[in-house]
């Protein structure tokens, strides 16, 4: 095994104004006027032009540092609100954690899949402890051995929880294995540190899980490899930490290719 609308409103202009001056009859001696020798005479109005309209609210200018302050001001409150969102999309793409295990934490993230160093140990070898893998192809359930592989198996749980394995694919497919957990797809990544070997008596055979490891290197510390066939002679000759079993979806697993990946791994305890 290899490791690797505004809707803009449009101003609309008012109905057009016309000059309707009222006209006012002012009396003056004239011929005109049998009466008292007087004449009206329709005469125009002075006209008075209307006060310019005003709006209710202008607003006084502000001043240039004022400006620049609120630009800065609003520059942050963007770019907090990025962050957030982007906080929230990642809790939103890790898995549900059980409360028996909501202290487990990463040790320091440098990258979205790698780390500084290995994984902080928080489950115990007398946990019961099981994964269940949904794929591509379907669900499969793994029963995890902490017992015998207790680092083993606190990494993987580690990742699992805080969504390591998310949308990474099995990029080896083989008749007897299938591999994943690499985030570069190629065999050749990890989480940026490696784990200790850890032996175990239980003979490998169908659905038994293990780590990944470099020809006469060491146990990668993510990629990891599900058996569902003979292994081929003369069979496993290094130690590849066996921490699981599959007990549902073996069907599944068959199934599995390169062109399959993990959308997401859960773990239950019980």
């Amino acid at each position: 095994m290899h490791g690797t609308g505004d809707r803009r409103q449009r101003a609309q202009a008012g109905p057009e104004r016309f000059d309707r001056r009222p006209r006012v009859h002012h009396p003056r001696p004239g011929a005109g006027d049998r009466r008292g020798g007087r004449e009206e005479v329709s005469q125009p109005r002075p006209s008075r032009r209307p006060a310019p309209a005003v709006p209710d609210d202008v607003a006084a200018p502000i001043p240039r540092g004022r400006q620049a302050w609120l630009a800065l001001l609003v520059m942050g409150v963007v770019i907090a609100a990025v962050i957030g969102a982007g906080v929230l999309v990642q809790k939103a793409l890790e898995p549900a954690v059980p409360n028996a295990l909501a202290h487990c934490a990463t040790s320091t993230r440098i990258a979205t899949h790698e780390f500084l160093g290995a994984q902080p140990m928080c489950i115990t070898a007398t946990q019961k402890l099981q994964a269940t893998m949904t794929t591509t192809q379907g669900d499969v359930v793994i029963d995890l051995a902490p017992e015998v592989a207790p680092v083993t198996v606190n990494n993987f749980v580690v990742l699992a929880i805080h969504g390591y394995y998310n949308g990474l694919t099995f990029w080896k497919s083989e008749d007897w294995v299938v591999q994943g957990g690499d985030p570069g797809g190629n065999g050749r990544g990890g989480p940026g540190y490696n784990l200790p070997d850890e032996t175990t008596v239980t003979p490998w055979g169908l659905g038994a899980v293990g780590m990944a490891r470099v020809p006469g290197g060491a146990v990668n510390g993510s990629q990891f490899f599900i058996q569902k066939g003979l292994w081929p002679s003369p069979g496993p000759t290094m130690v590849y930490n066996r921490f699981g079993t599959v007990i549902s979806g073996m069907d599944k697993v068959q199934l599995l290719s390169s062109n399959d990946t993990i959308n997401s791994i859960t773990i239950k305890v019980s």
